[in-house]
């Protein structure tokens, strides 16, 4: 379960403590995170407890609005239960007024605008890099961001590029947040009509499909990358070691390293879930397990018990 809500919390600290009270009794995990604007948060829990989180945080009228966006699975997709105070939901140096953003368009429309679009028009990926690469909306502009923080220069980048006053702006993100803050950037920079899909990427997969969509969805999750729909996708991507198409995410398992890549399974085997020789070479290096489904990397103590086995793969292969 994924959402935001940009609302004023006057004491978020409290915040925290009335979330943490609230969520121990249930068999939640997750990443939650409060702030003076607001709280972003992705969960996994049983339904039956999802359904009674929504309706005690919409008892709230602060939270009244709240769009949750669900998709089922199997098992947690969280470590722990993290709930923590930030002083903004969306880095950046300077917040622009979210309340002057663009507007929101609703999954349907979006998919007609998309169809309607001509050359005035400019779609926009606002993620990173990373995230693009796996998948993205056909004919995006993937402006190749590393982090949040590197959006305001691509904005005042594109405000030089494209006239502002003529320029029709079309952008989308993950679960919509994001959004929220760039478009609002955006219109301080001088565009008129910009335009953010209401929900993100993921509520459009529940209302549309895939229709459109190139790839598959990246998410900030144990999952790395789910389909849009149940429809069947584009492959996209490529292996990072022997460009063979793939849309498989590891964490390097290089524990000093942890770069995030795109891996084929037998890649991933020669190399031992390292993104280079070199991290495979590595001490501290998380023991490598055949599977179709790699998660992110846990801290190094959750390896503690298996370091003998890693000494024991090295020694075996001479390394």
């Amino acid at each position: 379960m994924a959402f935001y809500c940009y609302t004023d919390i006057e004491d978020p600290h409290l915040e925290v403590k009335r979330h943490r009270k609230f969520l121990k009794e249930l068999d939640a995990k997750a990443r939650i995170y409060i702030a003076y604007n607001g709280i972003n948060a992705q969960m996994s829990l049983r339904q039956e407890d999802a359904y009674s989180y929504i309706d005690w945080l919409k008892s709230d009228p602060r939270f009244a609005n709240t769009m949750f966006k669900m998709d089922p699975s199997d098992e947690h997709v969280f470590p722990r239960l993290t709930i923590k105070f930030r002083k903004q939901l969306v880095s950046l140096d300077k917040l622009p007024d979210i309340a002057k953003g663009g507007e929101h368009v609703p999954p349907e429309k979006w998919k007609k605008m998309l169809e309607e679009r001509d050359e005035n028009t400019i779609l926009i990926d606002v993620r990173n890099g990373y995230e693009s690469n796996i998948g993205h909306f056909d004919g995006a502009e993937c402006p190749p961001l590393e982090a949040f923080r590197e959006f305001p220069q691509y904005a005042e980048e594109l405000a030089h590029r494209k006239d502002p006053k003529k320029t029709k702006v079309m952008m989308y993100c993950t679960g919509g947040i994001r959004c929220e803050t760039y478009s609002a950037l955006l219109k301080e920079l001088g565009f008129n009509e910009v335009y953010q899909l209401l929900g993100g990427v993921i509520h459009y997969g529940h209302e549309v499909g895939n229709e459109y969509w190139k790839g598959k969805l990246f998410v900030f999750d144990d999952r790395l990358s789910v389909p849009l729909s149940d429809e069947k996708h584009e492959l996209i991507s490529n292996c990072h070691f022997c460009n063979k198409k793939c849309d498989t995410y590891y964490n390097c398992a290089n524990m000093d390293c942890n770069e995030l890549f795109l891996c084929c399974p037998d890649c991933a085997e020669k190399y031992r879930g390292c993104c280079c020789e070199e991290c495979s070479k590595s001490k501290r290096r998380r023991p490598y397990e055949k599977t179709e489904r790699p998660k992110p990397f846990r801290k190094w103590y959750h390896y503690s018990e298996t370091k003998e086995k890693i000494q024991n793969d090295d020694d075996t292969s001479g390394n």
